[in-house]
């Protein structure tokens, strides 16, 4: 229940729509309790079932019997001074505005509770955005990306419909108890605290059933997640499944999956749908036994209470029925949502391991020189992917990392903006250690291309513009596009830059999506520049074109190249052979050629002439 109350700490921001809501809840339930008590009496002096009060009795407004005489005298005057019948139009009339003012209330105080559950859903899901876009890349690793997207998706929807739709319960449905029990205790306080008794022993029932709802919903949105995972990984590889002929084997694995899934919702909501008629059940228990403990006060004559009394007693009680079953059933769906909590609080309570420093400072400019200094590095298996890395790229030269799949390149290269720290040495900029420089600061020095194109949904233009779109004109977007080698084809599109490119830039070739993923590193205009196999996967004219574009980005710029073809950086200013983790080699082209080591045999097994 903790993570539950932290949940609606999301409210807070909405008090002045709670405190509205909780007023008009109150006005709702006075004109209820109204409507039902006053008019008993009066109707069974209309029809005549009980004599009119001849005279008033002192008023004594702490005495109910005080008030119910009172009360009777001065309307059986209303009957004796205009009929039966003007008294029973009277009436009428009265019970349909109570009942319009009740209904109206009600009404308003759920007006009031909509921007409540929209607005809470609304800050969770941003602050879980949020929250994702400055994780590290570690997280992301080692959570399947579907069940992220189903903690997102069906676990906030879950939040929205099992919790937030409860606030109107969890709000209306107290008051409207406490004020009947407060009526009950005023009425006959013994035969009320025997009720008081008798309703917490059939809580503890449906608790213990509530708590069962909790796990089987846990393991519901776990196995959902596995679902869009399947789902999610599915859509990426279809191609594969296609050229493999896996279609069958992926369809029984997703139905096996959907089966477990659907046995265990099955399951929950058989518990939940218990709710509503083991309440109903227990509540009519409840009567029963005041109906028969009551009844028997009244027979043995040991209660003030008068027969009509009691029926209003039991008459208000029964009011208390539909309220408790309410908080029954809001009850078991915030057991259902529980487990919906503690997954999203799994991810808004996920460490950040890259965290600004307090006292961090600003930098716009790239000076000098990039250090690597003793440098360690290991992921979360505690292998070491990085040892002793000493490594200086000065201002305006370009540095080439060559080497085995897995030596730790892209590693390297992935520390200096940031997107892993260190676990031993440091890495400085112009001599500042980049854990103490703010953190977009040291990422808006880099401009990053990778070898696989990360493109959205988007138009060529938002893309190119990414994160300055609102900053940038069209004349600079085509300036990028052309030193990228992209303007040609993109003129050529049916929407030219407004031309939208599909996901993940499906709608182009690999070269093109290559060179837009330039023309925004070039409209970027960093001084330090990553290249982390930006040709590998590219046709030989694609290649060209793409080195070409690669070229007129590096120039007076300072460069961190990663590379398997040998052919793209012979030209680089040192080349450093990275093997196992370590620095092996390093030299120009022709020096590395001569020493005879790991970089002549990388050169000769590509035939490089």
């Amino acid at each position: 229940m903790q993570k539950l109350f932290k949940i609606l700490t999301y409210v807070k921001p909405y008090w002045p729509y709670a405190s509205l809501n909780i007023a008009f809840n109150i006005l709702a339930v006075i004109f209820s309790l109204a409507s039902f008590a006053v008019f008993i009496p009066i109707l069974n002096m209309l029809f005549q079932i009980q004599d009119i009060p001849v005279t008033a009795a002192p008023l004594d407004i702490f005495s109910f019997e005080s008030l119910k005489d009172n009360f009777n005298y001065y309307a059986g005057h209303l009957i004796k001074l205009h009929g039966p019948l003007t008294t029973l139009l009277y009436i009428s009339g009265i019970i349909l505005v109570l009942y319009f003012l009740k209904n109206f209330f009600r009404y308003m105080a759920m007006f009031f509770l909509a921007p409540i559950r929209n607005g809470v859903v609304r800050d969770l899901r941003n602050d879980m955005y949020k929250k994702i876009l400055i994780l590290p890349l570690s997280y992301f690793s080692e959570q399947k990306k579907g069940d992220i997207i189903s903690r997102m998706t069906s676990d906030v929807l879950e939040v929205e419909w099992s919790i937030m739709s409860s606030l109107e319960s969890v709000f209306r449905e107290p008051i409207a108890i406490v004020a009947s029990i407060a009526v009950l205790f005023f009425m006959s306080p013994s035969l009320t605290i025997f009720v008081m008794v008798l309703l917490p022993l059939s809580g503890l029932l449906i608790g213990q059933i509530g708590k069962s709802l909790k796990r089987t919903s846990d393991k519901g949105q776990k196995r959902m997640g596995f679902i869009l995972s399947i789902i999610e990984e599915t859509i990426g590889g279809l191609r594969i499944i296609k050229g493999f002929t896996a279609i069958n084997s992926a369809e029984r694995k997703f139905k096996a999956e959907n089966q477990d899934y659907t046995r265990l919702m099955m399951k929950l909501y058989r518990k939940r749908d218990l709710a509503s008629p083991l309440s109903e059940f227990l509540g009519v228990v409840v009567v029963v036994v005041i109906l028969w403990y009551g009844g028997s006060l009244i027979l043995s004559k040991d209660t003030a209470m008068d027969a009509a009394a009691f029926l209003v007693y039991i008459g208000i009680f029964s009011q208390i029925l539909n309220p408790a079953k309410a908080i029954t059933a809001a009850f078991y769906n915030v057991q259902k949502g529980a487990a919906s909590v503690e997954r999203i609080e799994a991810v808004l309570n996920a460490p950040e391991i890259i965290e600004q420093s307090p006292n961090a400072v600003q930098k716009s400019e790239f000076l000098n020189k990039i250090e690597y200094k003793n440098l360690g590095f290991s992921y979360q298996n505690d292998v070491s992917v990085l040892k002793d890395i000493n490594l200086t790229i000065e201002k305006g030269k370009t540095i080439a990392l060559v080497g085995a799949s897995g030596g730790g390149k892209s590693t390297l290269a992935d520390l200096l903006p940031r997107f892993y720290d260190p676990r031993q040495g440091e890495i400085l900029i112009d001599g500042i250690n980049i854990k103490d420089l703010v953190i977009d600061d040291l990422r808006g020095l880099m401009g990053i291309v990778t070898q696989e194109s990360i493109l959205f949904n988007d138009t060529v233009f938002n893309n190119i513009a990414l994160g300055i779109e609102e900053k940038v004109t069209p004349e600079q977007v085509q300036n990028a596009a052309r030193i990228a080698n992209a303007h040609e084809f993109i003129e050529q599109m049916e929407q030219g830059y407004q031309s939208i490119i599909g996901d993940r830039g499906q709608k182009l070739s690999g070269g093109q999506r290559q060179r837009l993923s330039i023309a925004r590193a070039v409209l970027k205009n960093p001084p330090i520049m990553i290249l982390d196999e930006a040709t590998s996967a590219l046709d030989t004219e694609s290649e060209r074109l793409v080195q070409q574009a690669l070229e007129n980005l590096m120039k007076n710029r300072t460069s961190l190249i990663i590379a398997h073809r040998l052919s793209t950086i012979q030209h680089a200013d040192e080349i450093v052979v990275v093997d196992k983790g370590e620095i092996k080699e390093r030299g120009v082209h022709q020096e590395l050629l001569q020493q005879n080591g790991i970089y002549r045999r990388l050169h000769d097994m590509q035939a490089f002439k």
